[in-house]
């Protein structure tokens, strides 16, 4: 079986919790407003905490998160110069400043490493996760709340994010060789299929809600042309640069780059999105197209770039 059909039924089973999400919401009458607290104070604290503590500390593992983390950031400052080009004084434009930062790195790019590099890339990849975690927690929660409050909440809602704190205490840990015990690390663990799971239902439950009229078809261009192809662009130029020049990273560390570059938009847009009240449904719209696109356009590219 061909490395396409490989990842794309890896991938299937995201859009069927995708659709039990929408379900949920639809009938059950579940509120997606809960999951996105759930998922910014609890789920995704403890999930950066594990991966913060239990990676290997070395100069290369340490400057994934940072460089990811500035990419990210650069990423939305662009877009945000070009979006005031475009919304002008429409908050869309911090919207879509905060998505052009980011990607379903988290959802959707740690299931598929470990689909197609196993579990010796998971921690990898989890450092690059927290990059982009740290950017949303921060950079990008604030160009999404300045839509709607003053420098200042923006500010205060920021220091009440705990997923940086979490962060810079796993790493404190790990690096001094404290050990929780082996209850404490086996419940830590099961936060990364929580924080997958409750990620694609929320991606669900916001479109329980979306209409067509909820489109916005440059807010969609805009997030494409940033997440498609000036992603890919930048990691790949850094990718030729590091091998040419730089020699800090090893292939294994590359396809990681790449699988980054491609993820869809990011599901956490959604989840700030509601959790700030900044056009929730516009936001899952795009980022459900976006999902669509994802299912064929990742193993195409892992695909071609499995040939190169």
């Amino acid at each position: 079986m061909s490395i396409f059909f490989i990842i794309l039924l890896k991938l299937i089973p995201l859009y069927l919790i995708i659709a039990l999400g929408y379900i949920a919401a639809r009938v059950l009458k579940a509120q997606k407003e809960t999951i996105a607290k759930l998922l910014i104070y609890v789920i995704a604290p403890a999930a950066v905490f594990y991966g913060s503590y239990t990676i290997e500390i070395n100069p290369a593992n340490l400057s994934l998160p940072i460089l990811f983390f500035v990419i990210c950031s650069l990423m939305a400052l662009l877009f945000l110069f070009i979006d005031n080009l475009v919304f002008k004084k429409d908050i869309t434009k911090n919207i879509l400043a905060f998505t052009a930062g980011t990607g379903n790195a988290g959802y959707f790019g740690l299931p598929v490493v470990l689909a197609l590099f196993g579990d010796q890339a998971f921690a990898l990849t989890v450092m690059a996760v927290l990059g982009f975690i740290l950017y949303g927690n921060s950079v990008g929660y604030f160009l999404m709340a300045k839509s709607n409050h003053s420098n200042r909440k923006c500010l205060l809602k920021l220091l009440k994010i705990p997923t940086i704190y979490v962060f810079f205490l796993g790493l404190a840990l790990n690096y001094w060789h404290l050990n929780l015990g082996g209850i404490a690390i086996t419940a830590l663990e099961q936060f990364k299929g929580a924080y997958t799971l409750l990620g694609m239902l929320i991606v669900g439950m916001g479109l329980a809600t979306v209409k067509m009229a909820h489109i916005d078809y440059k807010f969609i261009s805009l997030s494409f042309l940033a997440k498609f192809i000036v992603w890919p662009l930048v990691i790949g130029g850094i990718i030729v640069l590091d091998r040419l020049y730089i020699h800090a990273y090893n292939p294994q560390i590359y396809n990681i780059f790449i699988l980054m570059a491609i993820t869809p938009l990011a599901a956490n847009t959604v989840v700030f999105a509601t959790e700030l009240n900044v056009h929730p449904d516009k936001v899952s719209l795009a980022v459900f197209v976006s999902t669509i696109f994802a299912l064929f356009y990742i193993p195409l590219v892992m695909g071609v770039m499995d040939g190169v």
